[in-house]
């Protein structure tokens, strides 16, 4: 009698510890080139996929052998006080996947080691999950004050769009990335107009006031704004 109870009692403790054990811990990292961005337990990156919706997974079959989605068994265990919303949904082949406002939340296969990011960007559709505010002001010695992307490099407009239009498309986007995002862009204190259009291809591009926002590949550090008056049609953005 005695030994069934003690059999139980590590039944049960066993029980309790696998369900901890697969409890969604995730955590908030210091990237030096992304900023705070969003990590499971293990410190591995987490990523979102801009071709989802809230609350709906569009990676299936073959995707999620690359982008192995962060499945949650048990309590969701995250930093107090970190902004946005953490939710699951059911995913399609079995499993609760946790979202971040609405947005699944997936690991890449080909981080090897905790502060990998080497899933940024890939198809221009996967992305860190970054908790800096989307646009940022940044005092410029030449421009005053001036609005730059969350990782700190500087954001221009494009005189030849128009408000919530984007006609800088094929190779002008080669030198002129837009800045992309998954979900609703955040700013910061004080920075107002702050918006999304849907390109062509579906991405959502940041938008301020209504005028779509990139980069310029010829930057190379945060405080460059060599794209200034580039063809007389490139210019920063005040806030």
């Amino acid at each position: 009698m005695r030994t069934r109870l003690v059999v139980a009692l590590l039944l049960a403790v066993w029980a309790l510890g696998s369900v901890v054990a697969q409890s969604a811990v995730v955590q908030i990292v210091n990237h030096p080139q992304y900023g705070m961005i969003l990590t499971g337990e293990n410190g591995m990156t987490l990523y979102l996929f801009t071709r989802d919706e809230p609350g709906v997974s569009n990676c299936t079959g073959g995707c999620l052998a690359a982008w192995p989605p962060l499945l949650v068994e048990g309590d969701i265990v995250v930093p107090a006080g970190l902004p946005g919303v953490f939710a699951t949904i059911d995913r399609p082949e079995g499993g609760r996947q946790l979202t971040y406002n609405g947005w699944p939340l997936y690991f890449w296969v080909q981080d090897r080691q905790p502060g990998d990011t080497t899933g940024q960007g890939v198809n221009d559709v996967w992305f860190v999950v970054n908790l800096n505010p989307t646009v940022r002001v940044a005092v410029h010695p030449e421009h005053g004050n001036i609005l730059v992307g969350p990782n700190g490099m500087t954001l221009y407009r494009f005189a030849r769009d128009e408000p919530g239009v984007s006609n800088c498309t094929g190779g002008c986007l080669a030198a002129w990335p837009p800045l992309l995002v998954g979900f609703t862009p955040l700013a910061d204190e004080g920075v107002t107009g702050i918006g999304t259009i849907t390109r062509d291809d579906g991405r959502l591009q940041v938008t301020h006031n209504g005028w779509p926002l990139y980069f310029w590949v010829q930057d190379q550090q945060p405080g460059d704004a060599t794209g200034h008056g580039v063809n007389d049609v490139w210019f920063v953005v005040s806030p």
